[in-house]
C-alpha cells in the first residue's frame, strides 16, 4: 500500500523524533566503547538497536516508553558485557574473537588464512594499501578482531610487542 492514513505519518513523527533523540541520549550516556569498531558481538547488538528503533517507529502496538526501554536495555547488556570483558579474561575469550596472524616474516600462513576464510588477494590488497610493494617487506599481517587486516612493515616491527596478544600458531 502507498498511503495509508495521516495518522500513521503523524505517529512516526511524533513517536520517531524523541525516540531518535533518547537514543542518542542513551548512546552517549553509555560511552564511546558502544560505537567503536565493532566484532561480531557489538555488531549484533547494534543491528538490534536498529531493528528495536524500526519497531518503535512503525508499530503502533509497541508504546514510546516501551521502546525507550527495550532500547536502553540493550546498550545495558552492552555495557555490561564490555565491562565484565575488560575484567575477567575467561569471559573476555568468550565473547571476543582473537586476532590471526596471516602473514609472518613476508610468508603466507595457508592454513590460518583457510580457517579464517581469507583469500591471498585479499592480504595483498592490505599490503598494497600500505603503500608496499612485495611481501618481502612485510613482517606480519594480522587479522584483527574486528576484521580489519593490519601490515607490520619490517622496516618498522620495533620489539614485536604490538604482536604479544596474536598467537603465532607455528
Amino acid at each position: 500500500m502507498f498511503f495509508d492514513s495521516w495518522t500513521g505519518l503523524g505517529r512516526v513523527v511524533v513517536v520517531g523524533v524523541p525516540a531518535y533523540v533518547l537514543l542518542i541520549v542513551v548512546l552517549r550516556l553509555s560511552g564511546k566503547r558502544t560505537l567503536a569498531k565493532m566484532n561480531a558481538f557489538d555488531l549484533v547488538v547494534t543491528v538490534a538497536l536498529g531493528s528495536t528503533l524500526s519497531t518503535i517507529l512503525l508499530t503502533t502496538d509497541v508504546a514510546l516508553a516501551e521502546g525507550v526501554l527495550a532500547l536502553a536495555l540493550l546498550i545495558a547488556a552492552q555495557f555490561v558485557v564490555a565491562w565484565t570483558a575488560v575484567r575477567y579474561r575467561p569471559f573476555r575469550r568468550a565473547v571476543r574473537s582473537r586476532p590471526t596472524l596471516l602473514v609472518r616474516q613476508g610468508r603466507l600462513r595457508e592454513q590460518a588464512m583457510r580457517e579464517q576464510r581469507v583469500t591471498r588477494s585479499e592480504v595483498l590488497q592490505a599490503v598494497r594499501t600500505q603503500g608496499l610493494g612485495g611481501l618481502d617487506q612485510v613482517a606480519a599481517v594480522v587479522l584483527e578482531t574486528d576484521g580489519s587486516l593490519s601490515v607490520i612493515p619490517t622496516d618498522k616491527t620495533g620489539d614485536h610487542s604490538a604482536l604479544a596478544d596474536v598467537p603465532k600458531g607455528d
